[in-house]
């Protein structure tokens, strides 16, 4: 069973890479979203193991995603780990990877990096749930 990557970003050149490199492992599903407004839907529809959330986007911040996601019941509990440019690798290991309640993977970032933040957070999915 994949794991479910939903990835929120509004780069569609990172977006198009990451999604590449990511389901070439054959270990992740991946779906983008390039605007900050449609991830709300997209994770009803898709329903992730983990949500890859940029911090910076235009329209809408990354903070406002999270918190539209932890307001609803059916959403409150899938992890959100957010990958941004905004905050120095430094200063994510001063926080052991942990800002404001969040995982935080800074960018840029290796794939294994991500690999590992994803393996990390993400939830285990039972074999009924598809």
């Amino acid at each position: 069973m994949k794991t479910r990557v939903l990835l929120v970003d509004d780069e569609e050149s990172f977006t198009r890479l990451l999604k590449l490199n990511l389901e070439r492992t054959g270990q992740y599903e991946v779906r983008v979203e390039n605007w900050g407004g449609a991830a709300v839907e997209a994770a009803r529809q898709f329903k992730p193991d983990v949500v890859l959330l940029d911090v910076i986007m235009p329209q809408m911040f990354g903070g406002d995603v999270a918190n539209q996601f932890k307001a609803d019941p059916e959403l409150k509990d899938y992890p959100i780990v957010f990958l941004s440019a905004s905050v120095k690798p430094s200063r994510v290991a001063e926080h052991d990877g942990v800002i404001g309640g969040y995982p935080f993977i800074a960018k840029p970032a290796s794939l294994e990096a991500v690999i590992a933040g994803i393996e990390k957070y993400a939830r285990k999915r039972k074999p009924e749930e598809k």
